[in-house]
């Protein structure tokens, strides 16, 4: 932050020129940290969306992983990069001795929280056709938890065999959000969406033979699909689908207390 313009607007709230809420408003949009000639972390990306930055891991060096999580972890309590494989994290552990990693996820974290309350009274369910889809759906799932949300897993209830869909219907109609994440041909998220009276978020896995075309093909049902409710992230999306989940809860927090 640039100490010339925070005095500048500290002082117009000593003064009485600005309020304390104006302030805050103004602080929401110019904080960054350059973090060597590679980066420039958004610290106040929190104030501004309820979510910190979170790392993409793929494409940065071991080093450069290290830097940004610690430039990160100064001001948060949970860091958290994605997409890091096995062989990363093990050199990533030797200088980050407190990391932790969900391997299926392929998240890992620093975790400096000393419980683990959820930020609202939401829920969020997230659903499986297969147990291929796992690592995305795992990816949803940490994603959510580590932000601060309750979640709750069932796999493997594809079309292929509705009856393990509907016997399971008791912790799906108890959830605010529903994330369904699915490949072949993708058409869970639709039968879902057509039974459930909360959002449905659903994501394409890449998983499936040659006509699924890597997720293509899922894709496509999803975005077609003739329930209503229904948004669609991208294939292999799950960090993008707990995070719009996320938000859908936030901001019923957000209405509720308005009309208390």
């Amino acid at each position: 932050m640039n100490p010339d313009a925070l005095q500048d607007l500290l002082e117009s709230v000593a003064r009485g020129n600005l309020t304390p809420a104006d302030a805050l408003e103004k602080m929401r949009y110019f904080d960054f940290e350059p973090v060597g000639d590679y980066a420039r972390i958004d610290h106040h990306r929190k104030l501004r969306t309820g979510f910190p930055e979170v790392i993409w891991g793929p494409g940065k060096t071991v080093d450069q992983l290290v830097e940004i999580m610690g430039a990160l972890e100064k001001r948060n309590p949970v860091v958290m990069a994605t997409r890091i494989e096995p062989e990363v994290y093990e050199e990533l552990l030797l200088e980050i001795p407190d990391l932790i990693y969900y391997r299926e996820a392929r998240i890992c974290a620093v975790d400096r929280r000393s419980a683990t309350p959820s930020q609202c009274s939401g829920a969020i369910a997230i659903l499986t056709a297969g147990t291929a889809d796992l690592p995305v759906a795992e990816e949803a799932a940490i994603t959510a938890t580590l932000s601060g949300f309750c979640v709750r897993r069932l796999w493997d209830v594809g079309v292929a065999g509705i009856h393990r869909l509907l016997g399971n219907w008791h912790l799906i109609s108890d959830a605010d959000v529903l994330i369904v994440v699915a490949g072949m041909e993708g058409a869970l998220p639709s039968v879902v969406a057509g039974l459930a009276d909360c959002p449905v978020i659903a994501v394409p896995t890449s998983v499936g033979y040659g006509a699924s075309l890597n997720g293509f093909a899922p894709l496509l049902t999803m975005l077609n699909s003739c329930a209503a409710g229904v948004g669609v992230v991208n294939i292999d999306n799950g960090f993008g689908a707990a995070i719009l989940a996320g938000q859908i809860l936030r901001v019923g927090e957000k209405l509720k207390r308005k009309g208390e």
